[in-house]
């Protein structure tokens, strides 16, 4: 099979398609033959190696995948050979095959392929982040920053289901449109952040921020926290780590949330299994619709990768092995 592949933490440019051996499954995995592989924020900083998680070289980039089963483990209880599934290997969604846990995938009939990878990380991540993290209740108003990425226009929907208002922030007037489309209540731009958000809510702030940017924009939303606001630590897409004065959440009393979906996972596995079927539900009605940018065959992982790292992509972008 072929296999997008990284043999040292480097530039995005080292990335190569190689031939490599098929995956077998053991155990209760299950191998996936790969029909589309979501591409991450996370996973440019992996190659790196700016990551949290460093595995050994050469490595197999990509969490996430959704394909058919070719061939299933002696001890799998709960699939078969034909079953489609969305996955989560973690590690080796980047090829044409992937073995993965069955306890780590999901059934997904004949949903778009590309679309279930954008539910896994992005929705996944902006679920989790909205109904258990901030606890987000019908009538708040939710901010939104980086709202015309993945895991962005995802909060905006989300949050709109879940009864909030919701502001959206984006850069250009593109960005800012697609936002619109997806239902966001409010729209505006970085430049005059705070005053915007100010008269938007007549003064009070409000009552969840989303922050996947990080940099000054976060510092912007401590300013603009209503009194016992959740601030939302979900990314830093501006390549800095703020510093924060924990004074201001002394007296604003709001409170700073770290929100870590690949920690979740882990930790709580039948509350992110529950999270899934929610979400795959809101799907199948047409309750949220993930943005499919765009679809690419492995070899343009780098510059696929390079976009998103610099903020220039919209919606999910995934590779089509």
């Amino acid at each position: 099979m072929k296999a997008v592949t990284c043999h040292a933490f480097g530039p995005l440019d080292d990335l190569r398609v190689e031939e490599q051996d098929n995956p077998t499954a053991t155990g209760r995995q299950v191998v996936l033959r790969v029909e589309a592989a979501g591409i991450n924020y996370p996973d440019g900083l992996l190659v790196q190696g700016l990551y949290q998680m460093k595995p050994p070289c050469p490595f197999v980039p990509g969490m996430e995948a959704a394909g058919e089963v070719i061939a299933i483990g002696p001890e799998v209880q709960g699939v078969k050979v034909g079953d489609r599934l969305g996955a989560i290997p973690q590690l080796g969604g980047y090829a044409e095959q992937v073995a993965v846990d069955e306890r780590a995938t999901f059934p997904i009939g004949d949903a778009d392929a590309a679309e279930v990878c954008a539910l896994m990380v992005a929705y996944g991540t902006s679920h989790h982040a909205l109904k258990q993290r901030a606890q987000l209740q019908a009538g708040e108003t939710l901010l939104v920053l980086g709202a015309a990425g993945a895991t962005g226009l995802a909060a905006v929907q989300i949050g709109k289901l879940m009864g909030a208002k919701v502001i959206a922030v984006a850069s250009t007037t593109e960005k800012q449109q697609i936002a619109r489309d997806a239902g966001a209540d409010e729209v505006i731009g970085y430049d005059a952040l705070r005053d915007d958000v100010k008269r938007l809510t007549d003064g009070k702030g409000v009552d969840v921020a989303f922050d996947v940017v990080g940099g000054d924009v976060f510092d912007t939303c401590t300013r603009v926290m209503a009194r016992n606001g959740r601030l939302l630590v979900i990314g830093f897409a501006s390549g800095e780590i703020p510093k924060f004065p924990v004074n201001l959440a002394l007296v604003k009393e709001f409170a700073v949330v770290g929100v870590f979906w690949g920690n979740f996972t882990k930790a709580e596995p039948q509350v992110y299994g529950a999270n899934m079927m929610e979400l795959m539900n809101w799907y199948r009605k047409g309750q949220i619709k993930p943005l499919i940018e765009g679809r690419y065959p492995l070899a343009q992982a780098p510059e696929v990768l390079a976009r998103i790292l610099n903020r220039g992509a919209v919606g999910k972008l995934v590779l089509v092995p």
